[in-house]
């Protein structure tokens, strides 16, 4: 989205994005291609009766690594779903995955809004009875702000990687305005991080067990500008803004906040988000902080929580699928990036992890889930 690709690396993704596509295909109907359709939903001023169809969301960075499956997973089962774009370049990406010709698909259209600018967004989510919020905000400059070392932002001598922090918190603010204000939308699921949660001052080391670290925990923002965690103070203050625009509000939220997110063609599709993600990557893996998330079970999340939502789901969610535990798995991480990352020491794995991370709420969540899905196919069988 906002780093600069080669054509080769960019004709490659497009390719990834393309194969995803067919495989998934299968379960909805094609030849829509990429279109406007009407949908009539208002929201209710008397309770959680809305008129139209819930099944209308929108989007925000539908072709970024995490969006793009998020979207997909929609389609599967069934919804429909308007792509915010920010940029021409996506666009030019979707159009050459066919997906305005022979591989388009019903339930999908586009829409260009900028993140920063209130009443595009209120006209890209004009209609739809949920947003999900899967993007951040891109570097208007076209370098990420959070992986630049030397670079000086334009606007002075501040560092670069804070001032995205800044705009990131303001973008994601002005989308929970956007929701409010439009009059369809009543639910917004918000994709934050785990990073928003695991960087606190006054580790406990003279426990004899672990501390639990669950999606109660905030990171501390003084500490993140102290070791210059710039991704880590972007997720903790965009999370925090949506939370304190959405409070008192008609609007429900959620706040999903994924480990670092891999799956096939993350090394290149998500290679920016993972270097910036892994700063400080060897004091969370001494930590036992380190964990990564397939991007299918992100997208799977994002889903669940979000149908759960006119019930009991609300709050955050911490999600991963895997903690890295052994200098094996970390060394591992490095090769599949193919950078650098430092995330160990040599002795690091002999020393005690003083955190344990607890993702019991999205388990149970997704565990019932999938006990109904089952139920509901076995009494299909014997019907």
């Amino acid at each position: 989205m906002g780093v600069l690709r080669s054509m080769q690396s960019l004709q490659a993704e497009v390719e990834e994005m393309r194969e995803m596509l067919r495989g998934s295909a299968g379960g909805g109907n094609s030849g829509g291609g990429l279109k406007m359709q009407p949908a009539s939903v208002k929201r209710s001023t008397g309770g959680d009766e809305v008129e139209g169809d819930e099944r209308v969301v929108c989007v925000t960075g539908g072709i970024s690594f995490v969006g793009f499956a998020v979207v997909n997973r929609l389609l599967e089962v069934g919804y429909t779903v308007r792509l915010a774009l920010e940029t021409q370049e996506d666009l030019d990406k979707l159009r050459e995955m066919d997906m305005f010709g022979e591989m388009g698909r019903d339930g999908v259209w586009t829409v260009m809004a900028n993140v920063m600018d209130l009443d595009s967004l209120c006209r890209a989510f004009e209609g739809c009875v949920g947003v999900f919020h899967t993007s951040a905000f891109v570097d208007p400059s076209g370098v990420s702000g959070y992986t630049s070392s030397n670079h000086r932002c334009s606007m002075g001598n501040c560092e670069p990687q804070k001032h995205m922090a800044d705009l990131e918190a303001k973008a994601a603010e002005r989308v929970i305005e956007a929701c409010v204000q439009t009059q369809s939308v009543r639910k917004c699921v918000f994709t934050s991080s785990l990073l928003a949660c695991v960087w606190r001052q006054n580790y406990p080391h003279d426990r004899r067990l672990p501390t639990r670290l669950d999606e109660n925990c905030w990171s501390d923002e003084s500490l993140c500008r102290d070791k210059k965690l710039w991704f880590a103070l972007g997720k903790t203050m965009a999370e925090k803004a949506v939370w304190r625009a959405a409070r008192g509000r008609d609007l429900k939220l959620v706040t999903i906040c994924p480990a670092l997110v891999t799956g096939p063609g993350f090394r290149r599709r998500n290679s920016t988000s993972s270097i910036a993600y892994l700063k400080g990557a060897h004091e969370m893996f001494s930590e036992g902080l380190l964990a990564t998330v397939n991007v299918e079970k992100v997208a799977e999340a994002h889903v669940a929580v979000y149908e759960a939502m006119n019930n009991t789901a609300g709050g955050r969610y911490i999600c991963y699928d895997h903690k890295i535990q052994r200098a094996e798995e970390a060394a591992e991480l490095d090769r599949q990036l193919g950078i650098p990352c430092r995330t160990f020491s040599e002795n690091s794995s002999d020393r005690p992890a003083w955190f344990e991370l607890c993702n019991r709420k999205l388990s149970r969540l997704l565990s019932a889930r999938r006990r109904c899905t089952y139920d509901i196919y076995c009494s299909y069988r014997v019907d």
